[in-house]
């Protein structure tokens, strides 16, 4: 009889920050629509700190510039849910936007163009998948044919039993599959690979005092966004004002998170009547 030895798994291509549920928000990859911008305050929505009142310039990068250090040697850096969902929204081709009422506009910029996002590939792990059943080894166990006896003339004959174990040459599916892993590799000097500087990730800004309708109308003139397209995320409930331009509005209590822009983004579609399957997509949910 023979034994089917099955080779152990080999890792597969790593998943992308989408393909990854703990890292992207459910609602990029729900086949419902999104808004044609995404708006982000920063202090206290992107970053645990208020640049205008936290950070004693100059300041400088530190650790592959992914946290700055101040005068005091204070260190600032993103919550830590950002670098993930800055890659998840650029994968899902969805514009994202600035508008912070800092009264240090510069020094913000300066920090954003500092700090840079590790590579997208940094964030997922390849997971092992199972070889196909095609490409499994062969092991006789069969016993091997008696050497015949000077003393007897009857031959024992059976099936050849192979001296190694056989591997079968790979599927055409395999050969396929391999190929698709390498062309879809990212060239070495994608954001896949390599570190980004975090402004780069933002189509438009607005970063100077004000009150946030300003902010608004200035991206809306910028990105030719209509305000009903446009859902912002802050910290702060007096910046709710921009709703009277149709905006969406989404506070966040402290950083935003992927949960939160998933409730945000569904607070949007049910303002719409969007609908999830049957039923119409609830507030928060």
């Amino acid at each position: 009889m023979s034994k089917k030895v099955t080779q152990p798994p080999q890792p597969g291509p790593a998943p992308t920050i989408l393909e990854t549920p703990s890292l992207a928000p459910s609602t990029f990859t729900d086949g419902l629509p999104l808004p044609k911008l995404l708006i982000f305050d920063l202090d206290y929505t992107l970053w645990p700190f208020w640049t205008d009142t936290h950070v004693v310039p100059p300041v400088k990068g530190k650790d592959n510039n992914t946290r700055v250090v101040d005068r005091i040697n204070e260190s600032f850096t993103f919550y830590p849910a950002i670098p993930p969902l800055l890659h998840a929204c650029a994968l899902a081709s969805l514009p994202i936007a600035l508008a912070s009422r800092t009264s240090a506009p510069d020094l913000a910029l300066q920090i954003l163009k500092i700090l840079h996002i590790p590579p997208a590939s940094s964030y997922v792990t390849s997971a092992p998948s199972p070889i196909p059943s095609s490409s499994t080894s062969t092991t006789s166990l069969a016993p091997p044919s008696p050497t015949p006896s000077s003393a007897s003339t009857t031959t024992l004959t059976g099936p050849p039993v192979p001296t190694t174990p056989t591997t079968n040459p790979p599927s055409p599916n395999q050969i396929s599959k391999a190929k698709t892993n390498l062309l879809s590799k990212p060239p070495p000097s994608s954001p896949a690979t390599s570190p980004r500087r975090a402004l780069d990730f933002f189509a438009h800004t607005a970063i100077y005092p004000g009150d946030k309708k300003s902010h608004m109308a200035k991206l809306q003139r910028s990105s030719g966004v209509p305000y009903e397209e446009m859902l912002f995320f802050d910290d702060e409930r007096r910046n709710a004002n921009v709703e009277s331009l149709g905006v969406t509005f989404w506070l966040v209590a402290d950083g935003v998170t992927r949960e939160e822009v998933d409730r945000g983004v569904r607070e949007w579609r049910r303002r719409r009547g969007l609908k999830a399957g049957k039923g119409t997509v609830a507030a928060g949910k």
